[in-house]
């Protein structure tokens, strides 16, 4: 049984409302009981030519392994004594503590019986938060206009219209070839969908027949480098620098004659006979839109309570020590340029799981395992095939689920745990606020993500 730290001399050092250092001096009595019975237990198991199986000497078992022993059970104690002895105190830390390993290397294993270590540890000054009706946030529904519904509906009667290859290619048409640089020996294979490309240069790809070859400024005739990227198969990056004249060979000519608005499309698209007529149709489309559209909404307003309640609550935090964390955690990875980039947006999601995490504490958030299951049964029907599935498994699906959550030592079950964890924060945070909503069109919600992604 490891000492219990409240028996070891333990002091905490604090330098200031944010820093401290957990000092720890180990006497003989602390350690040497269990160093004594691991080399009993090592005599008793261990195998050594010229010594019977059991019957090694403890003096030889002392001298051959006492140090490791020694260093071990010294390090099982410190690791215990330090988490309990921040636990027992109530001590709200960030990161890990860290050993002065400076110190902890002046040690003589072979001659001292007593020992002092220190952690440095990063502290969290309490903080008040303000959640009531006075908290004003915005929410920024967005609106289905019929223009997104009939280009909706005419992208489902193309995606499943009928695939023809004429002769000669016309406007709304795709071209497949090979593509070549000037001065290249390696063609490419790529495609053209007509109807992306600049209106100005379409007009060169229409009239072609296989087999045609058709010289293009590739910069004319693409706006973007993404694009182009995906145009010649590159990353965003490489195509940045890719410019002049290229040769494009026509393999292919395909066209989609879109599909007619009838039950045979309804049961593409949503399943067999989830809708029955085109009025129907209509809405479950609206009703697809407007649900994906509610989902940026809800994200984006997540995002927005995240940004107010870190901006507006005052946390002291221990920048200096949690670099130096960072940085040790993090080994070779974690550069100081790399710290310096990245520091700012780590603290302010460290800042936002103090928050969260004081809010649960504060509301008594509660997740019960029950829940957990639940949602995990929910992502696996939906993952694969919805109701229908559910009821082909039967009683089967506890035991998936069951695996699902148990798998990965467990990783899965505390994700699903942490998301519902999130989800009921954020539930009473909403309902505890003042949200205003203001319509907007999908154009004026881009803008608005982009202005506040910036």
């Amino acid at each position: 049984m490891t000492k219990n730290w409240n028996t070891l001399d333990i002091t905490l050092d604090k330098k200031s409302t944010t820093d401290g250092l957990i000092k720890i001096k180990l006497s003989q009595s602390d350690y040497q009981p269990k160093v004594e019975e691991k080399i009993k237990d090592y005599a008793r198991k261990a195998n050594i030519k010229g010594f019977r199986q059991g019957k090694v000497p403890h003096g030889v078992i002392k001298k051959m392994f006492g140090k490791s022993i020694l260093v071990d059970e010294v390090n099982h104690l410190l690791s215990h004594s330090v988490s309990d002895y921040i636990k027992s105190n109530n001590l709200r830390i960030l990161g890990e503590p860290l050993p002065n390993q400076e110190k902890a290397n002046q040690i003589n294993w072979d001659i001292q019986d007593e020992f002092e270590f220190e952690f440095q540890i990063g502290l969290v000054d309490d903080f008040t938060y303000e959640l009531s009706p006075k908290v004003k946030l915005k929410s920024y529904p967005i609106e289905v206009d019929k223009k997104v519904i009939d280009d909706t509906i005419a992208d489902l009667k193309k995606r499943f219209g009928e695939v023809t290859h004429p002769e000669v290619s016309e406007e709304g048409d795709n071209l497949h070839g090979q593509v070549l640089e000037a001065g290249s020996e390696t063609p490419v294979s790529a495609h053209l969908e007509l109807p992306k490309l600049n209106k100005k240069v379409v007009k060169d790809f229409v009239g072609k027949k296989k087999e045609d070859s058709i010289e293009m400024d590739i910069r004319k005739v693409f706006e973007t480098d993404e694009e182009i990227g995906i145009f010649l198969g590159v990353s965003p990056e490489e195509a940045k620098t890719k410019n002049g004249k290229y040769n494009f060979q026509i393999t292919s000519i395909s066209r989609v004659a879109p599909a007619e608005i009838n039950q045979e499309l309804f049961d593409k698209v949503f399943g067999k006979d989830t809708v029955k007529s085109e009025e129907e149709f209509l809405n479950k489309v609206k009703d697809t839109i407007q649900g994906n559209y509610d989902r940026e909404t809800a994200h984006l307003l997540d995002h927005e309570i995240q940004h107010h309640f870190v901006d507006n609550t005052k946390i002291n935090m221990p920048d200096d020590f949690l670099k130096i964390w960072l940085k040790n955690s993090g080994g070779d990875q974690i550069t100081d340029e790399i710290l310096e980039k990245e520091f700012g947006q780590y603290k302010e999601s460290l800042k936002w799981d103090l928050i969260k995490n004081k809010i649960a504490e504060d509301l008594k958030v509660v997740v019960e395992a029950d829940e957990v299951k639940a949602k995990a049964k929910a992502m696996i029907m939906e993952q694969f095939g919805g109701q229908a599935f559910a009821a082909q498994l039967g009683d089967k699906l506890d035991d998936i689920a069951d695996n699902y959550l148990s798998d990965q030592e467990g990783k899965n079950f505390m994700k699903l745990y942490d998301e519902l964890r999130q989800e009921k924060i954020l539930k009473t945070i909403k309902e505890t606020a003042t949200i205003s909503e203001k319509p907007v069109s999908l154009d004026e919600f881009k803008k608005i993500v982009e202005k506040h992604n910036h």
